[in-house]
């Protein structure tokens, strides 16, 4: 118990700056930054399967939230903080109802390269929308992320100076504490820091921007005002948000559960995070997810149990009751500082080089998403829906053409592929054909038109061999062009063999009576044996 006091004291210091500084950039009040690390926190810990997962307000989730309500109500009035809340409730009904229904599956549309050219976007974007507020330029919001940093650099002659000194004081004391001392809370030490000189040189009052006056007490539990026009326009992006902010959340469990040993359930977590910000929402604050610096922070200070996060949430209620009078002078560079410093560290363009390495759709896809979401921006979420879309149908593209090998016997029985450089017509008795796919509608007809160009070709053709043993899954229409197919190439004097099909394949072939078109007597269990047959 004693641990998890003294782990859930720890991430309180990371959690109540960051609180800020997020809420700053979702475009909210800083107090709802600290109402999402109070109740939220504290219900994902107690609903969720990870021991030391830290749920509250994380940058991504928080940029995709800004940028979603943007185009419906302009930032900084009751509709955009009403829309705000009202996002928190539908994402965290999709997860609740993902964890219900057993649909972590759902994760997997949202491919490793996707999110990846995603987040290498969002950190640029993120970076880029913090630099006014970091340098004290008044911001030229035009609906373009390129046209705004173009009017940013036309505009670096009218920064506020001591904005500009306190930002870069701000980012030079975290890059120094990170590079000499990493286990000093970097960032509290620069709160502390910034908040004392900012007091001093009042720097509010010579047209710096600060925190200013945070609410004192509880948050007062509301019922989200449902506007049924707005929430059907905010659904694809609360499931967006419900897809990233998990997949932010998963991967901190599996690191976790990696370090520690210990299993954790998608499902059971999906309903945790699912109603923390179902709670959020109903607390005046803003979608909230799984943060992967705080969860490491709670796993390294020694936390045993969820209750962490229940101490951490009773510290936060202490914050909110006695202490928000201490944040007044905090300089909002600051928090810019502390953005930019978060997100640069998801900046890694090596996974995109990576993701092409493996392969060219992978590959595609990240930079589709990464350039999507960059022109797209603020509308980030349009970005990775576009990538989960190519992503897709690039899977569907490879279904529908898989590969085909096409073989020839030589004197000795062995294959010999046939090339493009290999002669359009032989006098080939039998072919050999290999098809490493399903064998379903999407591919059916390729299948089909394979094999009738091999007819073409090979004016002797007697026997057609087909190796089946990539053939992994068997559907109707894949089933009424194989019968199909077999009548015509009896008619045509060929015989259609199968060699080392699946148990699926036969099991299908079976009940559908496929197996009886072909004849049992045409499944060999190998090459060598259809070929013994043939001699």
């Amino acid at each position: 118990m004693t641990a998890d006091l003294v782990a859930g004291l720890t991430v309180v210091l990371l959690v109540v700056p960051q609180s800020l500084a997020y809420a700053q950039l979702a475009g909210v009040p800083a107090v709802y930054g600290l109402y999402a690390a109070f109740i939220p926190s504290v219900v994902g810990a107690l609903f969720g399967s990870s021991v030391w997962l830290s749920t509250g307000p994380v940058a991504l989730t928080s940029l995709l939230t800004a940028a979603s309500v943007v185009q419906l109500a302009y930032p900084g009035t009751e509709q955009f903080f009403a829309s705000v809340t009202l996002l928190a409730l539908l994402s965290g009904i999709f997860q609740v109802l993902m964890g219900v229904f057993k649909a972590g599956v759902l994760l997997n549309l949202l491919s490793r390269p996707v999110l990846s050219g995603f987040i290498n976007a969002a950190a640029v974007v993120i970076t880029l929308s913090q630099l006014p507020t970091l340098l004290g330029i008044h911001p030229v919001q035009t609906g373009s992320i390129v046209k705004d940093t173009f009017f940013l650099i036309l505009n670096v002659p009218t920064l506020h100076p001591a904005s500009t000194l306190l930002g870069l004081l701000s980012l030079g004391i975290l890059l120094v504490l990170k590079r000499f001392v990493p286990k000093v809370p970097g960032v509290l030490v620069m709160v502390v820091i910034m908040t004392v000189v900012s007091a001093q040189l009042q720097f509010g009052q010579i047209g710096g921007q600060i925190v200013g006056d945070i609410p004192k007490g509880l948050p007062d539990l509301i019922w989200p005002v449902v506007d049924w026009h707005i929430a059907l326009t905010l659904v694809p992006a609360a499931f967006v948000i419900a897809l990233v902010s998990f997949m932010e959340a998963m991967s901190s469990c599996k690191v976790m559960a990696i370090k520690t040993r210990t299993g954790w359930d998608e499902n059971q977590e999906l309903i945790g995070q699912g109603l923390a910000k179902i709670v959020a929402s109903f607390c005046h604050s803003m979608p909230v997810s799984g943060s992967f610096s705080r969860s490491a922070l709670n796993l390294a200070s020694g936390a045993r149990t969820g209750y962490s996060s229940v101490f951490g949430g009773v510290c936060i209620l202490l914050v909110l009751l006695f202490f928000t009078p201490l944040l007044y002078h905090l300089p909002k560079p600051a928090l810019a500082a502390m953005i930019v410093m978060a997100v640069v560290n998801l900046i890694d363009f090596s996974s995109l080089k990576r993701a092409w390495a493996a392969s060219r759709d992978d590959g595609l896809a990240a930079l589709v998403t990464f350039g999507a979401t960059l022109l797209l921006a603020p509308n980030i979420q349009l970005g990775i829906l576009i990538g989960i879309s190519f992503s897709l149908a690039a899977f569907i593209y490879r279904r529908m053409f898989p590969k085909i090998s096409i073989f020839r016997l030589g004197e000795s029985d062995d294959l010999i592929e046939k090339t493009t450089a290999s002669p359009a017509h032989d006098d080939s008795k039998v072919m050999v054909l290999r098809f490493d796919a399903a064998l379903i509608f999407a591919n059916a007809s390729f299948f089909e038109d394979a094999v009738r160009q091999i007819e073409r070709e090979h004016p002797m053709l007697q026997r057609l061999i087909v190796l089946a043993t990539g053939i992994n899954l068997l559907d109707a229409s894949a089933v009424d062009m194989l019968k199909e197919l077999v009548v015509h190439l009896k008619e045509n004097g060929i015989e259609l063999v199968f060699v080392d099909a699946k148990q699926h394949f036969m099991d299908v072939a079976r009940r559908t009576g496929l197996a009886q078109s072909i004849g049992d007597s045409r499944f060999y269990p190998s090459l060598q044996a259809s070929l013994c047959v043939e001699k």
